[in-house]
């Protein structure tokens, strides 16, 4: 397998088909695997998408029930990407104007190359302004959950799909505004249990064209720790919850999210495979560096699935 065209590629995407998993991931899994798991050092540092996605794969369900073995990734030693400022483009000095013409009137060739003279005598004089020192790159900060935008939301209207039998295209309230969204909830969940419900909408993932219509948000659902063959379901926001109430990650209240998260920065894909449901089936994200959760909550209460502990999210 051309691991440097899989990097190329899968680089701008969360999956193989954009934002949602598809069994051809799991092939592609398979696939990764045996190279994935041999490699050391600069050599997974240089693929460093393909080892993003190979690490969200192993976490899923369908990955897990193979039993082909957990890789462990310590990206801690991964290269942080720096922005550089731009220098300054040097000024090439002006051409000096070409001398009065030798046949003008009253002007003589040594008087025009007297005054050419003077003219650069008197800007020699002047001091020469400094270059101001370019702006100190802005530090990079890391992927945080409080980057990730979650609303709740309602689907005030659904439909299926007119060109893919597994996709729902909803519209829903987020309270300031209605947005197109695209779901691959049809084997999941029926039609009839999508009208008026109350959800947790990301509002700022790159908009993504899901069969010629695009999506503008994407709905949180837990899946069962069997995998899809085991059901998915939403993810509840709490009683009394109104659409466009603020979600956010416990013990990150203050951040605030980004407009829209920039896919080359890989917020959502470092943070996402860290979107758990504890025993309680309360939602979380269980930080990766000493496994604390981090409650997914609104001021009302925390956001829970249904029926699936242990069960992640996407």
């Amino acid at each position: 397998m051309d691991l440097a065209q899989f990097e190329k590629e899968i680089a701008p995407k969360t999956f193989v088909n954009g934002h949602i998993y598809t069994t051809e991931d799991l092939e592609m899994y398979k696939k990764l695997h045996p190279s994935i798991t041999q490699l050391q050092g600069a050599q997974l540092h240089a693929l460093p998408n393909t080892v993003r996605y190979f690490s969200l794969l192993q976490n899923l369900p369908p990955a897990r029930k193979l039993g082909l073995g957990q890789a462990t990734f310590d990206f801690t030693t991964f290269p942080t990407p720096v922005r550089v400022a731009e220098a300054p483009k040097e000024k090439k000095p002006k051409k000096e104007a070409g001398g009065a013409n030798e046949g003008a009137a009253g002007t003589s060739k040594a008087g025009a190359q007297g005054a050419a003279a003077e003219g650069k005598k008197e800007k020699a004089e002047k001091p020469k302004k400094e270059k101001a020192a370019p702006a100190p790159a802005a530090p990079v900060q890391p992927p945080s959950p409080h980057m990730i935008d979650l609303r709740v939301g309602k689907i005030v209207k659904v439909d299926k799909h007119p060109d893919a039998d597994s996709l729902y295209v909803e519209q829903i309230d987020l309270g300031t505004e209605t947005r197109t969204v695209v779901s691959g909830l049809v084997k999941y969940v029926p039609i009839e249990e999508m009208q008026d419900k109350m959800i947790v909408a990301i509002c700022n993932l790159k908009p993504a064209s899901m069969r010629g219509i695009k999506s503008f948000a994407m709905v949180l659902c837990a899946t069962s720790s069997d995998g899809k063959d085991g059901g998915v379901e939403f993810v509840n926001p709490p009683e009394g919850s109104a659409p466009g109430d603020r979600i956010y990650f416990e013990g990150y209240e203050e951040g605030q999210p980004e407009s829209q998260l920039n896919p080359k920065k890989k917020v959502f894909e470092t943070i996402q495979p860290g979107f758990r449901t504890l025993d309680t089936l309360e939602a979380c994200w269980i930080n990766p560096e000493n496994s604390k959760p981090h409650l997914i909550k609104t001021d009302k209460g925390v956001c829970r699935a249904g029926r699936f502990a242990n069960a992640t999210l996407s």
